[in-house]
């Protein structure tokens, strides 16, 4: 438990119970002490208690008077009552005040300790029940949030049944709604507002109207952040919501740290709006797809700063500028499909339009993607290029292997550098150009050893070997076994 209030007027009895409570075994964070009962009353009314050690018989305000007058703070700690007579009226009036325990002078450590152990386990089954009730009125106020309509009877559930398990009244208090791009948070003071992380990639917070300047200047500060209008009960929770999501992607849109739904917007001549809207034409968002497929990079990237300005500057708006965002990669995903299957993580984590706090850091995390992306593009554009001219070098060989070939013979033929050729024809066939080379020429000797008359000298001939004893060797090294051995073994089948 948090705190513990010992209200007794004897400063010895007082320590006692204090130190009976410190060695009892129950955590406790914070023991406080009253002589009085109007010093504890003081106590209750500002801030929360746990559990109260009241005597009965004290100066100024006893505790039976205590106990009658505490009822009206906003929390009432469990109570234990103290007392030197063994007097039952006194325990009945206590008990119809809501006290827990009674015990009586002398007090015993055990019994402090058996009484410490119930409530606290008392305190903590209500503290778990209070936050499982949170957090279903959490997700119904999501809920509330995200769907566009939203029946009479779930409405008035929220109202019934979780109301009490936010930081206000919204039957009594104003509120506003307010969006920021989604972060890890290490301070979260729920006691003040309503906190809702990951509604559609933003982090809500509902407060009080009176408690959003420190809400700002806190949580919210340097957040870039939408600000919905002034508000009152739960049905216009959805409103408020869409007000503030809106409010934070035109923050995002022209890098402001906060923009409030009341705020006057600014007014963009209309000749400037005609301008930027021919960016957003259905030619423009194409031909920014199709400029990653070219070389032309110092265009490409002019097309996009020039989208971004426009944006940046209000003549394109929020709306227009998430529609051509996904536009973009609804149609690159079509045109560049085998290149983005291998790309999946990035293509995620940049389609995330309103992803970053601002519109720069998003502009500059696009801007390397789509270099990325072009440069891949590119590659895979060179490397079917150069598969085909393999294919067609394969062609070459497998027509032309009688001749005196070489690899710079080949690679002449179908005009690629020779390093890039060896490499290249790796690549596509898995040997190399001698080993394949020579695998063509043995295969066709073996067939003519196999099927003509032929000598073997002709046959080397044949088969692009002007040496015969050199053809020979190879056969050999191959086959394991001479041409003639060869010839000889097929003939006996």
């Amino acid at each position: 438990m948090k705190t513990v209030l010992i209200v007794e007027d004897e400063k010895l009895i007082r320590q006692g119970i204090r130190t009976m409570i410190q060695r009892s075994g129950v955590p406790v964070e914070v023991i406080m002490e009253c002589s009085n009962g109007e010093m504890a009353l003081e106590v209750l009314k500002e801030q929360e208690i746990d559990v109260m050690f009241t005597d009965i018989r004290m100066p100024k305000m006893d505790g039976i008077e205590l106990v009658q007058k505490m009822q009206e703070c906003g929390h009432v700690p469990l109570t234990v009552a103290i007392s030197g007579y063994d007097d039952f009226s006194y325990a009945v009036e206590m008990l119809r005040n809501g006290v827990r325990e009674y015990i009586l002078k002398p007090i015993e450590r055990d019994k402090i300790t058996e009484i410490l152990k119930k409530l606290d386990d008392e305190i903590t089954g209500n503290r778990e029940k209070q936050k499982t009730k949170q957090r279903l009125g959490y997700q119904q106020m999501k809920h509330l949030m995200l769907l566009a309509h939203t029946t009479e009877e779930e409405i008035s559930v929220l109202e019934s049944q979780y109301a009490d398990q936010f930081a206000w009244d919204f039957h009594e208090e104003n509120y506003v709604v307010c969006c920021q791009n989604m972060r890890e948070r290490t301070r979260i003071r729920e006691e003040h507002y309503m906190y809702l992380h990951d509604i559609d990639g933003d982090d809500v917070f509902v407060i009080a109207e009176g408690g959003l300047p420190l809400l700002l200047k806190n949580e919210l500060l340097h957040g870039f952040a939408g600000i919905s209008a002034v508000h009152h009960g739960i049905r216009e929770l959805r409103t408020a919501y869409l007000e503030a999501k809106s409010m934070r992607k035109y923050a995002f849109c022209r890098n402001m740290e906060q923009m409030s739904y009341e705020d006057e917007p600014e007014r963009i001549p209309e000749r400037l709006v005609r301008e930027a809207e021919k960016l957003i034409t259905a030619e423009a968002k194409l031909q920014r797809v199709q400029l990653l497929g070219t070389e032309r990079t110092e265009e490409l990237e002019k097309l996009w700063r020039q989208f971004f300005f426009e944006v940046k500057n209000g003549r394109i708006s929020p709306e227009a500028y998430e529609a051509c965002m996904k536009d973009f990669f609804d149609e690159t995903a079509k045109t560049y499909r085998n290149i983005l299957a291998e790309k999946t993580e990035e293509t995620e984590a940049v389609s995330a339009v309103f992803g970053e706090d601002y519109l720069d850091i998003y502009e500059k995390k696009l801007m390397d993607y789509l270099l990325m992306l072009q440069s891949c593009i590119l590659g895979q554009f060179e490397v079917n290029k150069n598969r085909q001219k393999i294919q067609q070098a394969v062609e070459y060989i497998e027509k032309n292997y009688a001749s005196d070939l070489n690899m710079a013979v080949v690679s002449n033929y179908i005009s690629m550098n020779y390093s890039l050729f060896s490499y290249s024809f790796k690549q596509y066939t898995g040997s190399n150009f001698v080993n394949y080379l020579k695998d063509i020429r043995m295969k066709e000797a073996k067939r003519l050893l196999k099927e003509t008359d032929m000598r073997i000298v002709e046959i080397s001939q044949a088969v692009g070997y002007e040496n015969e004893k050199h053809f020979m060797k190879l056969f050999k090294a191959a086959c394991g076994v001479s041409p003639s051995e060869y010839r000889k073994n097929m003939n006996c089948d």
